[in-house]
């Protein structure tokens, strides 16, 4: 299922949203920019459970450690990487934007990810591969959408073989869906290593749950 566009339209420009979809395109930009020197760039920003986890043992908190939950939000690994999430925050981030305002909105997005951080390297401790990507931030705007706006309805492009259909769907069966996706995946994928990387399926579950905990706080009541 591909979401398109939703039926909740925008009551002020979603500047948080935009700005954070500009920065990650730029980042991935640069990123495109460093040919032969991008590994080592993605090795130290990127988000690697088993560095993080080590550096805790040995060390204690380092500030060093906990700075790749942050950076790796902003970097992807290919332009369908990308354009996903920046799709899904489109469609769904300036809504919640709305109900939360700018500032908050910015503050629960970067919670959202570094909850779904906190799962991924949970569930996964000696994993050395890098993780990259703002699927963890933006599923904590879905799992904000997901309870403020149950009812809405979202234009979903289905591809059936070589027939494509445009259905609106529910946003509270679209959401859940897509959540549930995640969660048996995360939990077929339990114990396994994925070979030159993979989906962090538990930072989605992650960062699901924390928007869903967080949204009512963080929402603003006039």
């Amino acid at each position: 299922m591909i979401p398109l566009r939703d039926t909740i339209p925008s009551r002020s420009f979603p500047i948080v949203s935009v700005t954070i979809i500009a920065v990650n395109t730029v980042v991935f930009l640069y990123e495109v920019s460093l040919g032969r020197g991008l590994s080592s760039f993605i090795d130290r920003h990127a988000l690697v459970p088993a560095s993080m986890v080590s550096i805790f043992e040995d060390q204690g908190f380092r500030v060093r450690a906990v700075v790749p939950v942050f950076s790796s939000m902003f970097l992807h690994g290919g332009w369908i990487h990308l354009i996903g999430n920046m799709l899904y925050l489109w469609i769904f981030g300036d809504n919640v934007e709305d109900k939360m305002g700018r500032a908050r909105f910015l503050l629960f997005y970067l919670v959202c990810g570094t909850g779904a951080a906190a799962l991924h390297v949970y569930m996964s401790p000696t994993s050395g591969t890098p993780t990259v990507g703002a699927s963890g931030a933006i599923a904590g705007v879905l799992g904000a959408y997901f309870l403020l706006f149950p009812r809405a309805r979202v234009l979903t492009l289905f591809p059936i073989f070589f027939f494509i259909q445009f259905v609106e769907v529910p946003a509270f069966f679209f959401l859940g869906f897509w959540f549930l996706m995640q969660f048996f995946s995360g939990a077929l994928s339990i114990g396994v290593e994925p070979s030159g990387g993979g989906v962090a399926w538990w930072a989605h579950v992650g960062g699901f749950v924390t928007g869903m905990t967080l949204v009512f706080p963080f929402r603003k009541y006039r």
